[in-house]
Order: C-alpha cells, then structure tokens, then sequence
C-alpha cells in the first residue's frame, strides 16, 4: 500500500502540473474564442518571457534553500540604468544594456554576500536589498521615467525576440543544472549545506554564485521590460516577485531547497501566464487575481510539505 502511495505521488509530482496546464488551455480554449487564437498564443509566450527570465533566477535561488525578493525592484534597477544612457545616446544600445545588467549583478553580489558570509537569512537579506535596490532606483532617476526612442534598443522586447531569449535563457540553466558541477553543487547545498560542506563543496562560494546570476538574469528581465515598454522606470516591477515564486513552487520546487527541475519551472510560468490571460479574457478584477494567485501558491507549498511528511 504504501509503495502504491509513493508511486502515486511521484506520478503527480511528475505529470501533475502538465496535467493541470493543458486542463487549463482545453477549457479556455472551449470558453472563450479569443484565447484560442495564435495571436492570443503568441501574446501568451511574449508577456511570460519576463517572469519566465525571473522564474529561471528563483529556481537557482529557491534550490539552494533560500529565496530572492529583490528581482521585481531589479527590473526597475536595469531599466533607469539603461534608460539614464539611452536618452543622451540613443545609439548606445550595448553599453546601456550592458551597464543595466551589471549594476544587478552588483546587488546580486551584495545579497549573496550578506546571505553566504554574514548569514543573513536570505529571506531578511533580500528584504533589505528589495528596499536599496528600488530606493536606489527612484533616488538615481529622481522619482521620474526616462521615455526612450531608440530604435535598436526597441527591438529586444519586441516581436519573438523576447521568447526566445527566455527560452535560451532556460536551456542554458537546464544544462547548467543537470550537466555541470555547478548544478550539482546547487543541489547538494540545498539539499544539506554541512553535508556538501564535507563532500569539498565550497557552499560559500555557490551561494555567492548562485545570488550574483541571479541579480544577471533580473537585469536581463528588466532590460525585455524597458525595451517593451519603452522607457526606463523607477516603479516597475512592484509585485513581480510573487510571480516568479508562484512558477517556481507550482513547478515542483521545493521551498526548503534541494529539490525541483528547470522544466517544471517552464511548465509553471506556462501555467502563471495561461492564468493571468484567462482571468483578463473573463474579466476577473485584478484584485481577485491577486488573491487567486496566493492561493495557488499557499496550495502549491502544502502540497510540497505533505508530499515531504508523507515519504
């Protein structure tokens, strides 16, 4: 009986979220004519890239047990960054990019460091950063958007570009994580840091790792969002984080780290974006979104424990 159980659970574990995404698109696709277009397909793919790109950065964190709340603020970090360049040399495309992405990867370091050498809780030191990190972005543009016209930059956010460059983005980290030693590394300090400490695991230096790609690949969201909306602003980003979470947990990721697959991610931002689509498309209220939204969350995590208590 109990091999039964466990065979049951780790069917779902495995097959369960695809099951739910292609519910979720048969009904909808049944409901409501509209989302059964490519166009609404395609639309789908291109409003997920940029939670896609935070999800690829929460599930390295999440894996190692520890979690990062500064990625929403980052968009609006990488975005006055680029933003601040563009406006006075509209044909700087490269170094504004460039520049935008660094400056994350600079906060990125900063929690990684305050999370693997000071010990900080990772949830208390992302908290901190969350609150420099959008600080700083109002401080440095003065509270004020800066509206971009340039042309070459305008480009990255539209069309397929930014599907495909979360869809890169993934692959690289799918490879990272299931052929290298840094994935293994990843996994081994989520799962038990003393014990991969002991197997000559320097979990310092992946927790430093894993937070400073993690600010990257922020930056790089917030590059797709600035050059899809075109302009640099202070305020974006607010609540992102919930997003990328919500695709991280439902994907199979667990919360205490250790366990959890970069396609399950994938599936999980497919199913975030098929959501908020949806509840566009029926004309649900925001505000219901958002509490929809955390149940699905709190739903996901209780699983996960009781998945956990039940082996």
């Amino acid at each position: 009986m109990n091999k039964m159980s466990s065979i049951k659970r780790n069917f779902l574990r495995t097959y369960g979220i695809i099951s739910v995404l292609f519910l979720m698109i048969l009904i909808m696709t049944i409901i409501s004519p509209t989302f059964r277009t490519p166009e609404n397909a395609t639309n789908i793919l291109r409003q997920v890239s940029v939670n896609g790109i935070l999800s690829v950065a929460m599930t390295i964190v999440i894996l190692t047990g520890g979690i990062d709340l500064t990625v929403g603020a980052l968009l609006a970090v990488s975005g006055v960054i680029a933003g601040s360049i563009l406006v006075l040399k509209p044909n700087y495309v490269i170094p504004a990019v460039v520049s935008g992405i660094v400056m994350c990867g600079a906060f990125g370091m900063m929690n990684g460091y305050f999370v693997a050498y000071r010990k900080v809780p990772p949830f208390v030191a992302t908290l901190a950063g969350m609150t420099i990190a959008r600080g700083f972005a109002y401080v440095y543009s003065d509270g004020k958007p800066y509206t971009l016209a340039s042309k070459g930059f305008h480009l990255i956010g539209q069309g397929y570009v930014p599907i495909f460059l979360f869809l890169a983005l993934w692959g690289i980290f799918f490879l990272l994580l299931t052929k290298t030693k840094f994935g293994r590394s990843v996994y081994a300090t989520g799962g038990n840091s003393k014990a991969a400490f002991a197997a000559g695991i320097n979990v310092k230096k992946t927790l430093l790792k894993v937070y400073i790609l993690a600010g990257v690949l922020s930056g790089i969201a917030g590059i797709v969002l600035a050059s899809r909306t075109n302009s640099g602003q202070p305020a974006v980003g607010i609540g992102y984080e919930t997003d990328a979470i919500a695709a991280t947990v439902i994907g199979g990721t667990s919360m205490t780290g250790g366990v959890g697959k970069m396609w399950g991610t994938l599936v999980g931002v497919l199913i975030i974006g098929v959501l908020n689509n949806s509840l566009n498309l029926l004309d649900v209220s925001s505000y219901w979104q958002q509490i929809i939204k955390g149940l699905i969350i709190l739903g996901a995590v209780c699983f996960d424990i009781q998945s956990k208590v039940s082996d």
